[in-house]
């Protein structure tokens, strides 16, 4: 069977098809780099790494596209206020092209330590201004746009349809129309062209065939996704909040520049909840995966919390619930250390696995699978390669992990060495004192099919 996707344009399940036969194109907006990420920002990039991981499963070629948002996002999502990269220079002292460098470098050293496959092309805003006004202009050409003081705004009264993936009541938002739209002529409204302010120079500017200004937020997406996988692609993703501005304001171009809604399916992974909220960069009080590292956390072991719940569902944080999810996360290494090699997959599970997999991504099903396998009678050796193919999905570097070694003293190996002989000699009672003996020392063994492991008690 096809796999199955949940799409918001449709608002359903779907069969998935691919539009091309040698590839699928996948197109994930990337970070606005005036900041840090945070672990919630990270959450979306990990629901797209599963995506990605499933549909290479599914033998797909993926063209996985990330865009950097290094120029045009304001801080306002009504066209108005400062542009996100000259906000974050005056925070830093720093100009926006460094700041732009400097959280981009850290954005992907999060996605490293975080194992999400890296995409096969990264793009910058700024690297694409010329297919920016390229795109912009064949708007213009085509009577979708009209000027203001400050801009070239997209005029959404021409399309009957704006807004359809979010559901949006225009009727209602115009009702409730303010002054505060300035110049636009409708509250949907928005730029795709801002004008430097006379009098001064931004950091990031450009000619245009409008004046000097630097390019609106939504339309680098446009443009940028039209240049690597066409007008018409497979896939477009990203959090829950760009459903309702910026990709119907993507949408909204694209169908003016092409006739097309830009993508076959729209996914979009749900927010990580904090203290009953969405966490927020622009708060300024956001966990970082850095904050997680300090606190001792494995970053795989957020990886893991994440995959526990399904990508359409807000997940809650508590520092409760993610030193839980590293403790399971290393019982899940150990035993996967412990297995002998040399097995072959257990084509039951394996299938079982995916089934859920196809199934919109469903990770919270297809692990429990992994546990029933894991529990199951299959052989020791199959269990490991089977675990093989199911991290091929889960993305927890399993067979590169190692536990930390600890010198066993030489009286511990001695108590150990006999107690194999009394478990040999089926000695009960004295293998479980000898096994008492070892942990009041401060040890523990555990009998494993690959034999006795001794350990330091964490």
């Amino acid at each position: 069977m096809a796999m199955q996707l949940y799409d918001n344009w449709e608002r359903s399940l779907r069969p998935f098809t691919p539009i091309h036969q040698d590839w699928v194109g996948l197109y994930c907006c990337g970070p606005t780099v005036y900041d840090y990420a945070h672990i919630g920002n990270l959450r979306t990039y990990l629901f797209e790494d599963v995506l990605r991981r499933a549909l290479e499963l599914n033998g797909y070629n993926v063209r996985h596209v990330v865009n950097i948002t290094d120029v045009g996002h304001l801080v306002s999502d009504g066209d108005d206020g400062e542009d996100k990269m000259e906000k974050g220079s005056r925070r830093t002292g720093q100009t926006a092209w460094e700041i732009a460098e400097k959280y981009t470098v850290a954005f992907k050293e999060d996605v490293q330590r975080l194992n999400i496959l890296e995409p096969k092309i990264w793009c910058k805003a700024t690297d694409h201004i010329v297919e920016q006004i390229d795109f912009i202009s064949v708007i213009e050409e085509k009577g979708y746009t009209y000027r203001t003081s400050d801009g070239i705004y997209f005029d959404t009264s021409k399309q009957d349809d704006y807004g359809y993936l979010a559901r949006l009541n225009r009727e209602g938002l115009e009702a409730g129309k303010r002054v505060e739209i300035g110049e636009k002529k409708n509250p949907t409204d928005f730029a795709l062209w801002k004008f430097s302010p006379e009098g001064s120079t931004r950091q990031m500017e450009w000619d245009s065939p409008w004046g000097r200004g630097f390019p609106g937020w939504h339309i680098e997406c446009s443009a940028m996704s039209a240049k690597y996988l066409e007008p018409w692609f497979d896939i477009h993703c990203g959090g829950e909040d760009h459903i309702a501005i910026h990709h119907s304001n993507e949408i909204a171009q694209n169908q003016a520049c092409h006739g097309t809604r830009l993508a076959n399916f729209w996914m979009h992974g749900y927010f990580l909840q904090i203290d009953a909220g969405k966490m927020s960069k622009s708060s300024g009080d956001f966990l970082r995966l850095q904050t997680l590292i300090d606190d001792n956390i494995d970053p795989l072991a957020y990886r893991w919390l994440c995959l526990s719940a399904h990508y359409r569902s807000q997940l809650n944080f508590s520092w409760e619930s993610l030193k839980a999810s590293q403790t399971g996360l290393n019982r899940l290494r150990e035993t996967y250390f412990n297995l002998p090699s040399g097995g072959s997959i257990n084509q039951d599970y394996a299938d079982r696995f995916k089934a859920e997999i196809d199934q919109d991504l469903n990770l919270p099903k297809a692990i429990a699978v992994m546990w029933e396998m894991l529990k199951s009678n299959v052989n020791d050796a199959d269990k490991k390669t089977t675990l093989d193919y199911f991290d091929l999905m889960l993305g927890l570097n399993l067979k590169v992990w190692e536990p930390k070694k600890t010198e066993i003293p030489a009286h511990i190996l001695e108590l150990v060495e006999q107690r194999k002989i009394a478990r040999q000699n089926k000695v009960w009672a004295e293998s479980d004192r000898l096994r008492d003996a070892i942990k009041a020392a401060g040890f523990e063994v555990e009998d494993t099919p690959a034999g006795m492991v001794v350990k330091a008690v964490s």
